[in-house]
């Protein structure tokens, strides 16, 4: 298991050495190209992540915590969840962070965290991967992805409460 890593890289040089790649230049020029993506992308990164900032610390998050409960607990989602599917389509780092404080406050194996676990594996950050396709891309207006991301992200997360029942 631990040489798959070597080897594949292995099989990518034997590979492009075959056909005739400049394999190292091809690095090379990846990432550079990689960079400039990453620097393009900083300003949306740095204002994604001041807005989850000044939502948690603002109190909003409680007060939305705190309305949606009793929905949430009626189609059987747990409250302390709640916060994981509001901050999972914006951040990976904040949902992770927001996982181990339901783990912390639950239980490692509670019905929250397992639902937050699956949650996790289930559900994708929206907003960075469209910041990243988008820019890469210079696609500008993409009619009707957002609201279908949202949906089957908010459809992932009632499932993965509906499939920890059972476990």
């Amino acid at each position: 298991m631990i040489y798959i890593l070597p080897i594949l890289i292995l099989m990518i040089i034997i590979v492009g050495f075959i056909k005739g790649v400049p394999c190292f230049d091809s690095f090379v020029k990846g990432a550079k190209d990689g960079s400039v993506t990453i620097l393009k992308l900083i300003p949306s990164l740095i204002g994604l992540i001041v807005a989850i900032g000044v939502f948690r610390d603002s109190g909003i998050l409680e007060l939305a915590v705190d309305f949606a409960s009793p929905f949430l607990e009626k189609i059987g989602i747990n409250g302390d969840v709640f916060p994981l599917i509001l901050i999972r389509p914006v951040s990976g780092s904040a949902s992770l962070a927001t996982l181990r404080e339901i783990i912390t406050k639950c239980g490692a194996d509670s019905y929250a965290a397992r639902t937050a676990c699956v949650m996790m594996g289930s559900t994708e950050t929206i907003f960075y991967t469209m910041a990243v396709y988008t820019e890469k891309t210079k696609i500008k207006k993409l009619p009707g992805v957002l609201p279908a991301a949202l949906t089957a992200n908010f459809i992932s997360a009632i499932s993965a409460g509906i499939v920890c029942m059972f476990c």
